[in-house]
């Protein structure tokens, strides 16, 4: 698949796209729901991003989903199943001009939940590194801009090492985010 890498300006409609989708999901999957996020980069108000909704849900069993796989196609989305994570359902919408991508774990995974919203609460209050994320990503996305899989590559090791210090800073403070209702214990 050849998918143009643009990368735009934070843009406020990205907030209501993921409420939209999120209403979608819901109606999907109904009381196997657990939470919806969006996570990403159009979840961070001061950075560019590729204008592509990365919605994050747990649900309370994947087999469920896997089941509401046709309601998934029915709405435009391929459904990918892991898709290179064991215990992950993918989704995307959009084909090239991908619009959103869904990534589904069980509740009880909550490696990959933490990960996913501690590296976003981060990248939130810590805006140097933000900023360097971005700077990486806009660099990258106009070396290849036609290439997705040499962009992600090309930023990999740079999210896995700001990852690594989410995860610590997210442990050290837990309480921050209580209120917030996204704790997990890791």
């Amino acid at each position: 698949m050849s998918q143009a890498i643009k990368m735009l300006n934070y843009n406020k409609k990205y907030h209501k796209l993921f409420n939209i989708e999120k209403d979608l999901i819901k109606s999907i999957l109904k009381d196997y729901v657990v939470n919806i996020y969006h996570i990403g980069s159009t979840s961070i108000p001061f950075i560019k991003s590729k204008p592509i909704i990365d919605i994050m849900v747990s649900v309370k069993d994947l087999n469920k989903v896997d089941e509401m796989k046709d309601e998934f196609i029915k709405v435009g989305y391929e459904y990918l199943g892991e898709f290179g994570i064991k215990n992950r359902r993918y989704l995307r919408k959009g084909g090239d001009n991908r619009t959103h991508q869904i990534h589904i774990f069980s509740y009880l995974d909550k490696y990959n939940l933490t990960r996913h919203i501690a590296f976003k609460e981060y990248l939130l209050t810590h805006k140097d590194v933000a900023k360097k994320y971005e700077e990486i990503k806009v660099k990258l996305a106009s070396l290849y801009p036609n290439d997705i899989e040499k962009y992600c590559d090309g930023k990999d090791e740079f999210v896995k090492s700001v990852e690594e210090k989410a995860l610590e800073w997210y442990k050290k403070n837990k309480e921050l985010f209580i209120k917030k209702e996204k704790i997990f214990k890791i």
